[in-house]
């Protein structure tokens, strides 16, 4: 029954696409996000419905929508670059066979974040795929979150919609993602015109912010316990009511730490000291080596550069024996460990053109959010003086929330990155495409407003008027340029046959 819903609900996207293009921008971001594929084991299992999406997006985009005014920005000209260099990096990969496996998606959600912004040209557009974005996420923390209250969390135990440790069903990633959303989904319960500001959509996105912080919980990962942190700091500074937030936090984790599991408690107790956990010393060894292997290979060895590594640490081991502890260490050699950061699986990947190329692309849009963040901060809505119930007037007051929202979304990627190998994960490359099309359609509001001051200041312009003849007045003294000046002696005017012929013309004065 859930395969034959799925099945359902994909085809239904596609045929709506159809008649609205867009939708199929849509569809793909669902399917991309959620997977379905991986869900259902019938037809969408079988064929590559991502590629399918995508495809069908981009033609259906040619073809019926508007190009008008169409430019890159300099963000999505980086994407191209760094999608350029990871094609040749990949050409010359160290391990080619797992190289190519990567590359068969990296490059969809380059060439997609990339091609996001040209189809974002409404507030109504930037909105739904936000909605798409918060909701196929929430399709799985909700899932997690039903378990992990029931009891089924637990380090690398809590199973979610499939039974797959990859993308966002990896613990440590949807762990990142899941509060990444969050911001994102209280803008849409603030801000949202599909579907309206009400109790109803405010109590919604409060389950989707319980659900996501719940992920930390469930998976036990500690990453996600620092992404909810690092959210806190940076909702400080928007909230209004910074003494009642900090109290709401305070309690909330008064109630909270008494009820968490004590696995849980005792792995985040691993976070300061990574020398008793071996996860956390495999990464600093891993980081390591990375570092070595940089300076020997300074445009890295391609995806998948960590097969080749070997890793060695001492580990610190405590035992209890009766009142004694004794405190020991034991030597670990592992091989092919993965970067589990971000930083290092860019450097390792792509060496130091790719790294510089990557951040170059995050920290340009933190500083690009920041800046509208800024400049539409004060706006207010148009009034209007229709009905109660009449579509609100499309103000500007939803722009700087939103930009925070995005950069809140990315600040807490690029410290989840530090600790999860999420460089070239599609979702955080629909969070840039989002952030490159409000930035866009910043830009179109900005051209339509020069446009009509040039059009408002021709209107004022005063007009030059010289007629030709002017109408004669009583009043009014004959201007030098036709006035005639007669002899003393005075005759006949021009023109008159009457005049003797020794009569001198009229001279003329200018």
């Amino acid at each position: 029954m859930t395969n034959l819903a799925l099945t359902a609900f994909v085809l239904a996207f596609f045929m709506a696409g159809f008649a609205r293009p867009f939708l199929l921008v849509l569809a793909y971001a669902y399917i991309d996000i959620v997977s379905p594929q991986k869900i259902g084991w019938g037809p969408l299992g079988s064929l590559s419905i991502s590629l399918v999406a995508f495809v069908l997006a981009v033609v259906m985009w040619a073809a019926r929508e508007d190009k008008s005014g169409i430019r890159l920005s300099s963000r999505q000209g980086l994407m191209l670059a760094l999608l350029v260099y990871c094609g040749l990096t990949t050409l010359d990969a160290d391990f080619p066979e797992q190289a190519a496996a990567k590359w068969d998606w990296v490059w969809k959600a380059l060439v997609f974040a990339t091609f996001l912004p040209l189809t974002l040209r409404t507030r109504l557009r930037i909105e739904a795929l936000a909605l798409i974005m918060v909701l196929g996420v929430s399709v799985i923390t909700i899932d997690g979150a039903l378990k992990t209250l029931t009891g089924g969390g637990g380090y690398g135990e809590l199973k979610l919609l499939v039974d797959d440790n990859t993308g966002l069903y990896e613990g440590s990633i949807i762990s990142t993602v899941a509060i990444c959303i969050i911001p994102l989904a209280f803008w849409l319960a603030s801000y949202g015109t599909i579907f309206r500001p009400s109790w109803l959509v405010r109590l919604f996105a409060i389950g989707v912010a319980f659900s996501a912080i719940l992920m930390p919980i469930g998976t036990q990962a500690r990453t996600g316990l620092i992404c909810v942190a690092v959210l806190g700091l940076l909702k400080l500074r928007s909230t209004k009511r910074r003494l009642l937030y900090l109290a709401l936090i305070g309690l909330g984790a008064a109630i909270a730490l008494p009820l968490l599991p004590a696995s849980f408690t005792e792995r985040m107790s691993t976070i300061g000291n990574h020398q008793s956990d071996q996860s956390a010393s495999t990464r600093v060894a891993v980081w390591q080596w990375t570092w070595e292997f940089a300076k020997t290979h300074p445009f890295g060895g391609g995806f998948d550069a960590f097969r080749q590594d070997t890793v060695s640490y001492d580990k610190v081991v405590t035992s209890t024996d009766g009142k004694n502890t004794p405190i020991g260490t034991e030597h670990v050699l592992e091989h092919a460990r993965a970067y589990h950061s971000s930083y290092f699986e860019m450097l390792g990947e792509q060496g130091y053109p790719g790294l510089a190329l990557w951040l170059l692309l995050h920290i340009l849009g933190v500083f690009q959010m920041e800046r509208i963040r800024r400049r539409y901060r004060n706006a207010a809505p148009e009034k209007s003086g229709s009905a109660p119930d009449a579509a609100p007037p499309d103000d500007k007051a939803w722009i700087s929330p939103l930009a925070d929202a995005l950069q809140q979304a990315q600040i807490v990627y690029l410290v989840g990155g530090s600790f999860v190998g999420i460089a070239f994960q599609p979702f955080c490359y629909m969070l840039v495409g989002l952030q490159c099309g409000l930035a866009a359609y910043v830009g179109r509001l900005d051209e339509a407003a020069a446009e009509a001051r040039r059009i408002e200041r021709l209107i004022r312009r005063p007009l030059i008027r010289r007629p030709l003849i002017r109408p004669p007045s009583r009043s009014a003294t004959p201007e030098p340029e036709i006035a005639l000046r007669h002899p003393p002696t005075a005759g006949p005017l021009l023109g008159d046959d009457s005049a003797p012929a020794e009569t001198a013309p009229p001279r003329l004065i200018r």
